[in-house]
């Protein structure tokens, strides 16, 4: 009966945790807390100096994206193109803010009409990214991150 009551408790003690070490079961806490974290998604959006860090992550998007709009549209307005037909088209740009807060053009996805018609299309672009003020970069965790976006221009000459 006292090998029996033995057995049994060392049976308890060993099928526990109580000698797994302390850093073993951290270890097993962060693997688990980032699975859980969604690495596709930030938890603020670059930001421009005249845009509110305080208000929703939608509403910063919003910001971030209506100034980039904004600064693309001045910038295409300063140039005067000369085209065959007329063009009414949407042309994606595809760019990474690095964690420093540097815009960097990764692509410019536009079909074959505006190829043929502004081939100096992504100069521009690539241009004005560099003239735009400064961008706060993304945060994940109160990190900065690289964050790769994509904003849609369209293109219209009516």
């Amino acid at each position: 009966m006292r090998k029996l009551l033995i057995l049994s408790c060392l049976y308890l003690m060993s099928s526990c945790n109580l000698f797994t070490s302390t850093e073993v079961k951290t270890q097993r806490l962060v693997e688990k807390e980032l699975q859980a974290i969604n690495w596709n998604d930030v938890d603020q959006y670059p930001l421009f100096d005249d845009c509110d860090e305080t208000v929703s992550k939608s509403a910063q998007k919003e910001c971030f994206e209506n100034t980039l709009l904004l600064h693309f549209s001045m910038i295409l307005q300063e140039f005067e193109f000369i085209l065959d037909k007329d063009v009414e088209e949407v042309v994606y740009v595809d760019f990474l803010v690095d964690k420093e807060g540097k815009l960097t053009v990764l692509n410019i996805d536009k079909n074959s009409i505006i190829q043929d018609q502004i081939p100096e299309f992504d100069g521009i672009i690539s241009r004005s990214l560099k003239s735009l003020p400064r961008v706060e970069p993304a945060l994940k965790r109160g990190i900065p991150v690289n964050a790769k976006c994509r904003i849609p221009i369209i293109l219209n000459s009516e």
